[in-house]
């Protein structure tokens, strides 16, 4: 990670997330009255990719805990580096990007949860990657997986399309080593935001249907957080609105 010379001294930096986070948990809480729900009923996962673990490390400061990173090898060596930045902080790091198999292995070794989930053989390599690191000591505790739905059923963007995600969660839910959390969503850029959100809503009660314990419901970001919100968001994921324009290339 460069450019170190163009980064605000840690007191800046920390006032300025301070502020970021301010509005952001602002805006969670307007949405979440005007659906006539509790805001405490919606989290904030801050979305860290490219961004610097000194960064993470000021937002932990604040009393953030879930953060969620793309690509394996970047967010492997950040959650490294936040270990000796804060050892003591209570995180949570989030795989939220599109994950290939063979990268299975080694991300079990610091992530939390995979929250792109979208085929049965992702499914498949992460059973045995999670269950290998359980044997081995390197995880305390199964993974747990949100499945990613896909509205619009565009293979390029990643999710399984609605109709394939019901036997999905029944697969997830079959497994030793994992743990069924519920569904993710990212609402197409040519679609609506409240017609998307509604639609994995109601993807959403059909998976809890059947596996009561799959709450949650990871949709919304910066720019469409409200109509996730008012649709029925667990968890809205912010990283522009919270950190600003990315300056590091992603690893």
């Amino acid at each position: 990670m460069t450019a170190q010379d163009d980064r605000p001294d840690t007191d800046a930096r920390r006032a300025e997330l301070a502020e970021a986070l301010t509005a952001v948990r602002a805006r969670v809480a307007d949405a979440a009255r005007a659906a006539d729900r509790d805001p405490a009923e919606v989290g904030l996962l801050a979305v860290t990719k490219t961004w610097p673990a000194t960064d993470v490390a000021l937002l932990t400061d604040l009393g953030l805990t879930a953060f969620g990173e793309n690509k394996e090898q970047e967010g492997a060596a950040k959650a490294a580096e936040l270990a000796t930045l804060r050892p003591d902080a209570p995180v949570r790091w989030h795989v939220v990007g599109r994950l290939q198999r063979n990268k299975a292995r080694s991300l079990v070794r610091w992530a939390h949860a995979v929250d792109s989930v979208d085929s049965s053989r992702l499914v498949d390599a992460l059973e045995s990657a999670a269950g290998k690191a359980l044997d081995a000591g390197e995880r305390a505790d199964p993974l747990e997986v949100l499945l990613q739905v896909s509205v619009d059923a565009d293979p390029d963007r990643g999710g399984a399309p609605v109709d394939e995600v019901p036997a999905l969660a029944d697969r997830v839910a079959g497994c030793a080593h994992l743990h069924l959390g519920g569904v993710m969503a990212v609402a197409p850029q040519d679609m609506a935001p409240e017609e998307a959100f509604a639609t994995v809503w109601e993807v959403a009660t059909r998976v809890r249907a059947a596996h009561p314990h799959a709450t949650t419901v990871s949709a919304g970001m910066s720019g469409d957080l409200e109509a996730a919100v008012a649709h029925g968001s667990t968890v809205v994921r912010v990283g522009t609105a919270l950190l600003g324009r990315r300056w590091l290339p992603s690893v």
